[in-house]
């Protein structure tokens, strides 16, 4: 999901994320402590010999170095990471992914987004709003991101940091959909599978978030997993322990699930991938840059248009003029064709009936044309075949997947949404800064190198 950052409101943050955790701990009659602190409090109390306080010591440097000081010798081999899919455009209306978060690890479903950096969860801390979610909320560890981190300033607005307390990291942001997290940034252990066999447990910082608001299309998930191309998503994260290549690649199927990569994948042919080089204007976004409307193999005359890839968007969203434009040549190619607009159906703001209901995109496809954003910065052309743009409504209709983003707030940016990107292998290869394309059976995983437990 496109996203703006937010200056951050002081009367909305909290006082400080350790004196939450304690109003926490009091409501339950306790008093907690870091590990560290009892480590402390232990050796003072018990007084322990030399040798056996040694030995606690070594046990706690040998869990910190598991856990988040994981050597570049114990990384040789370890190429990628593969995670399955689920979910689908209609009727859910995104892809998501299963995470294991912290110690001991506990399942999360995260709307998979490139259209944003920040990874975060639904966060007991205590939690002042939160929406309905599949799993309890996320409790976090006292492991604070402190403010003159430059994860931190990377999430704050272009105007300067906001922290209230240097010792922790506060963060707001809010999606074009009208969705927003509010919280603050800490770090915990992300147990991970790559393709070679190894399993890690690298150290990660993701945002605890303590106030949601539901978006327009609110999704029954734990939290959003950041894919863009900012330090603090999780990619990037990876890539600067020396884990993996910053690389992010997905194949959504459009019967549903497929499966997401970190890191170079050699699952396909890159000879090929149709490659364009990521935008310089737009550094925020992955962006092929200013694209030409071809309908039918033929140019509209409607040019310059912004165009992002946003995996965190169900739809495909054109600004004004290319969407009237794209309206006019859809109706005027379907006129005397079998096919009549239904108001009735709400699915989608304009819909197709035929003679009988539809069962899938195969039943109508062959009344509806092929076009194209044409890049200008190589002439890579993105195509929209009729199953890019349509789906079929539970009531048997076809629906225009493709939405006046001005009119939802997007300006002139135009988003290529999941419909569009469906059983294609789209790689975001932030190491040459390029955005590639290429058709692909999104249904069977790749094969690992070595067989483990997903």
């Amino acid at each position: 999901m496109v996203i703006t950052i937010k200056k951050l409101n002081p009367e909305k943050t909290m006082q400080t994320f350790q004196e939450s955790q304690r109003e926490r701990q009091m409501e339950k009659g306790k008093v907690g402590f870091s590990v560290m602190a009892l480590l402390v409090l232990l050796s003072l109390i018990l007084g322990s010999s030399a040798a056996t306080s040694d030995d606690r010591q070594q046990r706690w440097r040998k869990a910190m170095l598991s856990e988040e000081m994981t050597s570049s010798m114990m990384l040789n081999g370890a190429e990628s990471i593969v995670f399955p899919l689920h979910g689908n455009v209609y009727p859910a209306g995104y892809y998501n992914v299963t995470l294991n978060i912290g110690k001991p690890s506990k399942p999360y479903f995260l709307d998979i987004d490139t259209g944003s950096d920040l990874t975060w969860l639904q966060c007991d801390a205590p939690c002042r709003q939160c929406t309905e979610a599949p799993h309890p909320l996320y409790k976090p560890s006292n492991n604070l991101v402190v403010c003159k981190d430059p994860l931190c300033a990377s999430l704050q607005p272009p105007d300067g940091r906001q922290c209230e307390d240097p010792k922790q990291c506060d963060y707001e942001v809010e999606y074009a959909d009208g969705g927003s997290s509010l919280g603050v940034l800490v770090k915990d252990v992300f147990p991970l599978n790559f393709t070679n066999g190894k399993r890690l447990n690298p150290l990660l910082a993701l945002g605890c978030g303590y106030d949601q608001l539901p978006g327009r299309s609110p999704h029954p998930l734990d939290g959003i997993l950041g894919l863009g191309r900012g330090i603090s998503s999780i990619p990037s994260q990876l890539s600067s322990q020396g884990l993996v290549q910053n690389i992010v690649g997905h194949c959504l199927s459009g019967r549903g699930g497929g499966f997401l990569f970190f890191g170079n994948q050699d699952t396909y042919d890159s000879s090929r991938v149709a490659w364009t080089p990521m935008s310089r204007d737009l550094l925020k976004y992955y962006s092929p840059g200013l694209g030409e409307l071809i309908f039918d193999e033929k140019s509209t005359e409607i040019r310059n248009l912004l165009t992002v890839l946003d995996s965190g968007s169900s739809f495909t969203y054109m600004n004004s003029q290319a969407y009237q434009e794209l309206l006019f040549l859809l109706k005027k190619e379907l006129s005397g064709k079998p096919l009549g607009e239904t108001p009735d159906d709400q699915t989608l703001p304009l819909c197709w009936k035929g003679k009988k209901p539809f069962k899938s995109i195969h039943d109508v496809k062959k009344f509806f044309k092929t076009f194209a954003l044409s890049f200008t910065s190589n002439g890579r052309k993105f195509e929209f075949p009729p199953e890019a743009y349509l789906i079929i409504s539970s009531e048997g209709n076809a629906c225009l997947g493709i939405l006046n983003g001005t009119e939802v707030g997007l300006g002139d940016l135009n988003v290529i949404g999941d419909i569009s990107m469906q059983d294609r292998m789209v790689i975001y290869n932030n190491e040459k800064q390029v955005i590639g394309w290429a058709p692909a059976n999104c249904d069977r995983l790749p094969k690992p190198k070595r067989k483990f437990i997903w």
